[in-house]
């Protein structure tokens, strides 16, 4: 992966104050296994690319964890519950999800079963593009990324789709959402052919 846009996109993350202050608390409170994914880190990348202000666009953070123990509802609201209540304000909502129990709720909001998810990553590797499937986070100096297709997508302002899970109408609503704000990004149209993953581990990078 190219090591410089990864540190491109460690960097512009660092000057994003709100999405910061998320990765302090959560690193000051000891939260390992998670990721903040999708649209807070790359419509993050395209408010940059296009001189947009730094949060435009952006409606939450995308918070997520992993516990195949406790499938419930109820242990997921208990921990995003204990999560929001380490800020003292929110200038940008938390959604907050166990990845663990996607495959619960995915058919009543999709129409369609899915099998349940295995880890944080075979979550992310199945989300709607290239670009939008990245998780990242930060324990100490310890910036953790797992993009499974590379970042240049992202900085590219290009949108490819990703079928491992959705359906060509879920990609083309997506795409046609972001292009009002962003009519700068680039589709490719839906097609069949899975986009090979390139990178199937979280990559670690140290920045003091």
């Amino acid at each position: 992966m190219d090591e410089s846009l990864l540190m491109a996109l460690i960097q512009t993350i660092k000057a994003n104050k709100e999405l910061m202050r998320v990765l302090d608390i959560l690193d000051e409170n000891q939260f390992q296994e998670y990721y903040i994914g999708a649209g807070a880190i790359v419509q993050n990348i395209w408010n940059k690319a296009t001189e947009k202000p730094i949060n435009y666009g952006v409606t939450d953070i995308d918070i997520i964890y992993f516990d195949s123990k406790d499938l419930s509802e109820k242990a997921e609201e208990l921990k995003a519950s204990s999560i929001i209540e380490l800020f003292e304000y929110e200038t940008l909502k938390l959604d907050i999800k166990n990845e663990a129990r996607v495959h619960l709720w995915y058919k009543n909001k999709f129409g369609y079963d899915i099998p349940p998810y295995s880890s944080l990553e075979e979550a992310i590797d199945s989300w709607p593009t290239t670009a939008t499937a990245i998780g990242v986070r930060r324990n100490s100096n310890d910036w953790i990324i797992y993009a499974p297709f590379g970042v240049n997508d992202i900085f590219d302002l290009r949108l490819v789709p990703n079928n491992r899970l959705i359906t060509k109408e879920i990609y083309e609503n997506k795409v046609n959402k972001w292009k009002k704000k962003w009519p700068e990004l680039k589709s490719e149209v839906w097609n069949y052919n899975k986009v090979p993953i390139k990178y199937p581990e979280p990559l670690s990078i140290m920045i003091k």
